[in-house]
């Protein structure tokens, strides 16, 4: 076995994992996964820079994380950043920043990379599987954008696109410094013209309909799997792999859509860092299942923070 620490720092939320790992006989065993809203890439679509505040979140987060991977001796530390770090001018204070606090240099990988470590940490569990039908198509809907893959036993195309929850909100859903409350019909239009166009793009690279099973990562697919159980609180065994249907995500989605804040704050699973955003990663996930005609998602808690493990072991 060998202990590692993975970070996976995106637009919404900076996650981090501490496991140990025996890549012989592929098992991984979590000692510490969290993860902490900190909204780095607030702003970012509109001005191109990281928000001071932003970094300073992030930064508070950094110094949390190294405590918990110094308490448990991991022996290497990978640190990846995804769209907001990718996007901004001023990325550069993000990198010394990082530096500063960890001692390794985060990584800020591309669209296609991000892909490929999603789909080896949503994947390595279900190769094999004979209940899910290949191929599978993975779907990593974060803040910033959105990854999708398409693989078996590998990956055979992959592609990102610039649609995620946070950009999808800050670009259609806020007016004069706040979010819609609920948002108007010409607005959740607006964002769904922008999905369909992002789709169309990702399909010029991605066989998008020849998948078999859909697998969905991240907080909003993750978010919306609670809410169609009605989980009392986060929970993330009764979440992974759950099975949500096409129907019941386009009842959530259609709820989100015309529920007002204090309505979605008040469901019991839901990340109060998650309540502005969630429609709009809402309406990403139901866009993916109409345009494949998906009858059902399978929901994984494991995805990029997973195969950033494994490429350290």
């Amino acid at each position: 076995m060998t202990r590692v620490a993975a970070i996976d720092c995106g637009t919404n939320s900076i996650r981090l994992l501490v496991a140990d790992c025996d890549p012989a006989t592929g098992e991984l065993v979590d000692l510490d996964r969290r993860m902490t809203i900190v909204r780095l890439g607030q702003g970012v679509d509109r001005t191109g820079r990281l928000a001071p505040e932003a970094l300073e979140r992030t930064f508070a987060a950094c110094r949390e994380y190294a405590a918990v991977i110094k308490e448990h001796g991991a022996e290497r530390l990978r640190f990846v950043a995804t769209s907001a770090s990718r996007d901004a001018e001023n990325r550069d204070d993000f990198v010394r920043g990082v530096l500063d606090i960890l001692g390794v240099e985060p990584e800020v990988i591309t669209g296609d990379q991000e892909a490929e470590f999603s789909f080896t940490g949503a994947t390595r569990e279900l190769t094999g599987s004979d209940h899910l039908a290949r191929p599978y198509l993975v779907v990593d809907i974060g803040g910033g954008s959105t990854e999708f893959v398409v693989g078996d036993d590998h990956v055979r195309a992959a592609r990102s696109v610039d649609v995620g929850c946070v950009r999808m909100t800050e670009r259609h859903l806020v007016v004069d410094g706040a979010v819609s409350d609920p948002p108007t019909a010409a607005q959740i239009t607006a964002m769904r013209a922008d999905i369909e166009a992002a789709l169309d793009l990702a399909e010029q690279t991605v066989p998008l309909r020849e998948a078999r099973t859909l697998v969905g990562l991240a907080g909003s697919v993750t978010t919306v799997s609670a809410i169609a159980q009605e989980l009392p609180e986060y929970d993330s065994a009764a979440i992974h792999h759950s099975r949500i249907s096409h129907e019941r995500v386009r009842e959530i989605t259609e709820w989100l859509l015309r529920s007002t804040h204090a309505e979605r704050a008040a469901v019991p699973s839901m990340h109060p860092g998650r309540v502005d955003v969630i429609a709009a990663g809402a309406l990403v996930l139901l866009s993916i299942m109409e345009r494949i005609g998906a009858e059902e998602v399978v929901v994984s808690e494991h995805d990029i923070l997973d195969g950033i493990a494994w490429s350290v072991a």
